[in-house]
């Protein structure tokens, strides 16, 4: 089967070869370099990844300054780089080889490191075929920064199709087959019929009884592909049901109201929490009139708090950029001190965190934790709490957010870090 692709796919094979041919034949000033620089003096941070992208696919190497100016690139010098960080309207500056020397003697003295990207992962976005009726902050990050993906569904990860990629986002889902809990709400909703109906043809296509056994499959399917080697990124809802499906990957924990049948009274008592990545010892909310799926997600729907957008916030964990330059890099930032966001999973409870799992961003002086990070096999999980963080409340049929209007957005470049770390080492997978 065919993968859908995004509108701005690069050019393949012998045509997409030459054009790298007669980029690396242009001239280049020897030892001078571009630094695009991503602390607060930077025009649009969001497209500065995509520059960094675009880069890396045209066989150039990027090097990435961890905790310099808010987490600088630093590339040789071509004139078709340089005009193409002035179509984008990104801020860069050209530096003198005495100048690069001065940069690597700071990184050297202080917290700071060079970690070189050199192979751009080939990127793909677990979405369903139909229009939903909530947008995606992955995807519209993806496409405002101009970086290339490729979508796929269940019919291609129950294939093993995942083999193909280096880096995997979960959009919005449900991975426990229960629509997202929406019943109580929109059951009676068209849009919400039509993903019922979807949902359920399709399973039986695939040879699956029901919805919820389907997607844990998938789930199954998602975790082989990062202990391979894959690298995993999620958000919202994507994030906590993800775990509770392989947590009850023997449980039925599905109400009637949902696929006709009881889900299992003991459900709760049989859940296994070894397969689990992120999260143990959570409580299953099994009433399915109640818009949440457990305790994981704090604060929770079912005992929410009043909260102030002006004073929502989270704080972002310094690392050894040296000793541990993978949270180092995922938090990469003009600030240490982000804006909150809410969505169906806001935030993670602390102390249902396994304690393998690396915590990279939390509200202070709370149990919420906004941003997490665990390796799995070869590869990684990394979850990120919240639905779009440029929309503090978003709901149904809320429009897109625009980000050309939030090119600085801090939120925002926590999901882009996420798509250049892999590029920092090449990856030989299994067969």
């Amino acid at each position: 089967m065919t993968c859908e692709k995004n509108t701005i796919r690069p050019r393949t094979g012998s045509v997409l070869l030459l054009m790298i041919a007669l980029f690396l034949s242009a001239p280049v000033l020897l030892g001078q370099k571009l630094l695009v620089y991503m602390d607060l003096r930077q025009t649009d941070h969001l497209k500065a990844y995509g520059i960094a992208y675009w880069t890396l696919e045209r066989g150039v190497p990027v090097e990435w300054l961890l905790n310099y100016r808010g987490g600088s690139f630093l590339i040789d010098s071509y004139p078709e780089i340089e005009r193409e960080l002035r179509v984008r309207g990104v801020a860069y500056a050209p530096v003198t080889p005495a100048e690069v020397a001065q940069i690597q003697a700071e990184i050297e003295a202080n917290n700071m490191d060079r970690i070189m990207l050199e192979t751009p992962p080939k990127i793909a976005v677990y979405t369903p075929r139909n229009k939903q009726v909530w947008d995606d902050a992955v995807t519209l990050a993806l496409t405002y920064a101009e970086v290339p993906y490729e979508t796929v569904w269940d019919e291609e990860v129950v294939g093993g199709e995942l083999e193909n990629y280096d880096w995997l986002h979960l959009h919005h889902e449900d991975f426990t087959g229960q629509y997202g809990k929406f019943y109580a709400t929109y059951h009676n909703a068209p849009w919400y019929k039509e993903q019922v109906a979807i949902n359920e043809n399709l399973a039986r296509k695939l040879g699956f009884r029901k919805v919820s056994e389907l997607k844990k499959a998938v789930a199954r399917a998602i975790k082989k592909f990062a202990v391979s080697g894959g690298f995993v990124f999620a958000m919202c809802s994507a994030t906590d049901s993800f775990d509770i499906a392989l947590a009850a990957e023997n449980t039925d924990i599905v109400a009637a109201v949902y696929d006709g049948d009881a889900a299992d009274p003991d459900a709760q008592k049989k859940l296994d929490f070894s397969k689990t990545v992120m999260f143990e010892n959570f409580r299953l909310i099994s009433n399915p009139m109640v818009y949440e799926y457990s305790d994981i997600d704090i604060p929770s729907t079912m005992n929410p708090r009043v909260r102030n957008a002006l004073a929502d916030y989270f704080n972002l964990f310094e690392f050894s950029a040296k000793y541990d330059p993978v949270p180092t890099m995922l938090t990469q930032n003009h600030v240490s001190v982000v804006k909150g966001f809410m969505g169906q999973t806001t935030a993670f409870k602390k102390s249902l965190i396994k304690k393998s799992v690396t915590i990279l961003a939390e509200a202070e002086g709370t149990e919420e934790v906004k941003y997490i990070h665990a390796n799995v096999g070869r590869g990684t999980f990394t979850f990120y709490g919240g639905h779009d963080p440029e929309d503090y409340q978003h709901l149904v049929h809320d429009p897109p957010t625009q980000l050309s209007l939030h090119k600085n957005s801090p939120g925002y470049r926590l999901i882009l870090n996420n798509i250049l770390f892999p590029a920092a080492k090449k990856k030989k997978r299994k067969t």
